[in-house]
């Protein structure tokens, strides 16, 4: 009987890469992950630091950098850090060399309440604590508000960011008990009175249009309040 040495020498090679992989991937489960490598994505401003993160995960996991791969829980790492008021979104990872890595996005505030309890609306609407680590120059939101219901103060920052005018002008946010809406300009010591936030542009549109004209006749001194609540109409009191 004829010996196929070639078929031999295949299986014999096949079998070799079997035992040398999955050695490879015993060891590879077994390396000791490293301390955390944490990278941030987005703005450059950072309101939490590299250090905070990378206890936030040390904590969870108990001195992570000791632990071998197969024993991370990295979906669990993630809830963790997503716990933390000023994080959007984590991505935890290991690589091949046992590197525990985290990408981090920060929430990015659009206003700042001021008063008794001070937070920063963040870009989604919620609340965000404010950060020993870096202040944010938006405008401040005075009066009544409270942190579960911040759907009013949101709409109206959020238009804010958008316009290049507004994002100028608006230095303060006032909301009253009722959740109507006033503001006040860089440029002007007017009240721009909003009410209720309905038919937002078209109200916008018309302060505009207030204004440039007051400019224009060297008049933006000679009011107290501008009052857009009613349709169609810019209502103004004289100083």
């Amino acid at each position: 009987m004829k010996i196929n040495y070639n078929y031999i020498k295949f299986s014999l090679l096949a079998i070799f890469m079997v035992v040398i992989c999955s050695f490879s991937t015993s060891k590879n489960k077994k390396r000791l992950v490293s301390k955390p490598n944490i990278e941030f994505v987005g703005a450059n401003n950072l309101f939490i630091t590299s250090e905070t993160v990378s206890n936030l995960l040390i904590q969870k996991q108990k001195e992570a950098e000791n632990l071998t791969k197969e024993a991370l829980d990295l979906n669990s790492l993630e809830h963790s850090l997503m716990k933390n008021p000023m994080i959007s979104s984590a991505e935890v990872y290991v690589n091949t060399q046992g590197a525990l890595s985290a990408k981090i996005l920060q929430k990015q505030p659009i206003a700042r309440v001021v008063g008794t309890s001070q937070f920063y609306v963040d870009s989604e609407g919620g609340f965000m604590p404010l950060s020993k680590n870096y202040t944010e120059r938006v405008p401040f939101v005075t009066g009544t508000v409270k942190k579960d219901d911040l759907s009013a103060v949101f709409t109206i920052a959020q238009f804010i960011k958008t316009d290049a005018f507004l994002t100028k002008q608006v230095v303060e946010i006032h909301q009253n008990e009722f959740k109507e809406i006033s503001l006040k300009l860089r440029e002007a010591n007017f009240e721009v009175r909003l009410g209720e936030l309905k038919q937002l542009e078209k109200k916008i549109n018309n302060l505009k249009a207030f204004y440039v004209k007051a400019s224009r006749d060297n008049a933006l001194g000679n009011y107290r309040l501008v009052n857009l609540q009613f349709d169609n109409q810019v209502v103004c009191t004289k100083v």
